[in-house]
């Protein structure tokens, strides 16, 4: 049996969800792991879907996680969640941020954005629900809700405690916002 994780990163364009995971990835390496990340970028640009794919483990082969092989999945968005549901194994976690952003068709008005995403998720499996926007807006900065789901997820693993969060923060996040970012890893960890 492997002992390869996967943890699969999900938002829309904008949302920092591939910093995210490059804390995510520095941290699992300083723990000692063989680590492989990919991502998909799509039409982040435009608001688009992003996804980040991280896979670690004694030995990790390929940096692709399969539909229903997810352990944890992180949504920065609701729909993201939805969209997403898919790759999440059975028994998996998935770390929901209760944000809404509008697609395109539902800005034309020509869709409405679904009710009870949430609720509906619950109903097929472990779901921690944060509202990272808030907490983010509440230490200074909304754009700092990435590195609250980040606190989130790195409590949900379960193992990580020995990594130096703080030093990976500092590696990868611009000077002028690494204390509000230490702040924010420790807000969504505490959760």
């Amino acid at each position: 049996m492997s002992d390869v994780k996967n943890i699969l990163l999900v938002g829309v364009g904008g949302q920092g969800t591939i910093l995210a995971s490059k804390i995510l990835t520095s941290g699992l390496m300083e723990a000692g792991y063989d680590v492989k990340m990919s991502e998909i970028h799509g039409m982040s640009q435009r608001g688009g879907s992003v996804s980040t794919q991280v896979r670690y483990g004694k030995e990790v082969l390929s940096p692709i996680v399969g539909k229903g092989s997810a352990d944890v999945i992180v949504a920065f968005e609701k729909m993201e969640a939805l969209r997403w549901l898919e790759y999440l194994k059975i028994g998996g976690k998935m770390v929901v941020n209760d944000f809404e952003i509008n697609p395109a068709p539902v800005n034309l008005g020509k869709a409405e954005y679904p009710e009870g995403i949430i609720e509906d998720l619950e109903k097929k499996c472990s779901v921690l629900s944060v509202k990272a926007g808030e907490l983010a807006t509440e230490l200074g900065n909304p754009k700092a809700m990435n590195v609250v789901l980040l606190g989130a997820l790195v409590k949900a693993i379960g193992t990580l405690d020995d990594v130096d969060w703080d030093k990976q923060i500092e590696a990868n996040v611009k000077p002028k916002f690494v204390e509000l970012n230490k702040k924010a890893f420790k807000v969504g960890y505490d959760l």
